[in-house]
């Protein structure tokens, strides 16, 4: 792979713009071709041309895909590839995938068929997928190198620097009521079909995911148990409280699945992940995420999920979660309470499952009651799966692995998006302060739009 990074770099410095590379001076005739790998009638695949041709390596070059690379193009096997897709096919699809979630491998594999006039076969797509893995682990090495460089490859870094509206502090910044506030909650949409189902052993894949997005499930687990000790306690005492205190029910719990007991949080056996929580800060930057396997929404998730923030950011932090008041109980009652309370962690309701919770539950737990929430309305999490929901249909019969890497991209593509659109909020914020002001000092009403 390093040396398939090498020469991709150099396909990027002769690149003439429209992902086709400048060969620039021949080879010197005096190399020995004797020891230089040359491929024969391989098919090369572009977006509108599909040809067979033989191509001649660089002195240098060790491996078939380091020459297919120096002309532009990414072998679907290893050593010995007699397919080739381009560089630029599998740039374009990357790029396609990222404003339209729902466009899969087989969509593009049988657009390529229809415009090179050949029937599709569905051998063609694992091709496709195969070299497209390849060019996303190049470009995975690539940013590697460039964090290394940079200095950004200190632990966490990413978590530390992935909003600077939430985690950049100014000399002199007056200190807020929340130091960071994210929300945090679960989806069911991103579920994995198990294969076992059909009879048929599972594809063994070896990789793994490889952004530091995830929480994996041996962390998860690790507050299973102690979890599973309080649930039977904590319903009963959640019930005798709603029955000794009203003589209707008062408790917010019994109106939400995600509060009640654990035992109750199951899911059809026929999936393996049944989906993912995830935590984002209030400009809705993805921060961590991690698999639901095999069961609903367990108090096990958030559980871990807070663990890792509290250890990241430390004190002064607040999240909002849809079962914030019935959850902060829970939280007391792990090995994460005496910690969270030590911190001055704060849970909250977000504003739009806080209008399904009594009236007594909002005045305590609604944002609009907690000075220093400002505009957030703790429901980050439902506008990240309003998008992400459009890869299901991709994820649902895809590897783990596969399924992994297609929602950690999809969340570092929303991130750079939700960067870029940081600038447009403050450019917002500052023309309307100046409305503000110019209305006040020529004397004309303001009408809040």
């Amino acid at each position: 792979m390093d040396l398939l990074v090498e020469a991709y770099l150099d396909y990027r410095y002769r690149d003439s713009g429209d992902g086709v590379p400048h060969h620039g001076m021949p080879p010197s005739p005096s190399d020995d071709d004797g020891q230089r790998v040359s491929l024969s009638e391989i098919e090369l695949i572009d977006i509108f041309t599909r040809r067979r041709l033989s191509l001649r390596s660089q002195p240098h070059h060790q491996y078939p895909n380091e020459t297919l690379i120096h002309h532009g193009y990414l072998g679907c096997a290893p050593l010995y590839p007699t397919v080739a897709i381009s560089l630029r096919t599998l740039a374009a699809y990357c790029q396609t995938h990222r404003v339209c979630p729902t466009f899969s491998f087989q969509a593009q594999c049988k657009t390529l068929c229809f415009l090179h006039d050949i029937p599709y076969r569905p051998y063609l797509t694992t091709q496709l997928s195969g070299a497209f893995d390849v060019y996303l682990q190049i470009l995975q090495r690539i940013n590697q190198r460039l964090c290394t460089a940079l200095k950004c490859d200190t632990p966490n870094w990413r978590l530390l620097n992935a909003c600077p509206a939430c985690f950049y502090k100014l000399e002199d910044e007056p200190d807020l009521d929340f130091d960071w506030l994210v929300t945090m909650d679960g989806n069911n949409s991103l579920k994995r079909w198990d294969s076992t189902i059909y009879g048929t052993n599972a594809q063994v894949d070896s990789r793994k995911v490889r952004s530091d997005f995830w929480i994996d499930p041996n962390t998860v687990d690790k507050f299973n148990s102690e979890v599973r000790a309080h649930a039977v306690s904590d319903d009963a005492l959640v019930d005798n409280m709603a029955v000794e205190t009203n003589p209707a029910p008062f408790s917010c719990a019994d109106r939400w699945k995600n509060a009640g007991p654990e035992m109750r949080k199951k899911m059809f056996s026929v999936f393996d992940e049944s989906g993912i929580f995830i935590a984002a800060c209030r400009h809705r930057f993805v921060l961590l995420a991690c698999d639901m396997i095999r069961s609903g929404e367990l108090a096990k998730y958030p559980l871990a999920i807070i663990d890792k923030l509290l250890a990241v950011y430390g004190k002064g932090g607040a999240c909002a979660y849809d079962i914030g008041c019935a959850f902060t109980k829970t939280l007391g009652n792990s090995s994460l309470g005496l910690r969270a309370h030590q911190l001055g962690f704060r849970l909250m309701v977000g504003a739009f499952h806080g209008h399904a919770h009594n009236r007594k539950c909002q005045l305590d737990w609604h944002p609009m009651y907690i000075p220093g929430t400002g505009h957030s309305e703790g429901e980050g999490c439902e506008h990240i799966f309003s998008a992400s929901n459009a890869l299901a249909r991709g994820t649902r019969h895809a590897s783990t692995f596969h399924r992994h890497q297609v929602i950690e991209q999809h969340f570092a593509f929303w991130n750079d998006d939700k960067y870029a659109a940081l600038s447009k909020i403050f450019s917002v914020c500052l023309n309307h302060n100046a409305n503000i002001h110019k209305a006040i000092f020529s004397g004309t009403t303001i009408v809040r739009p």
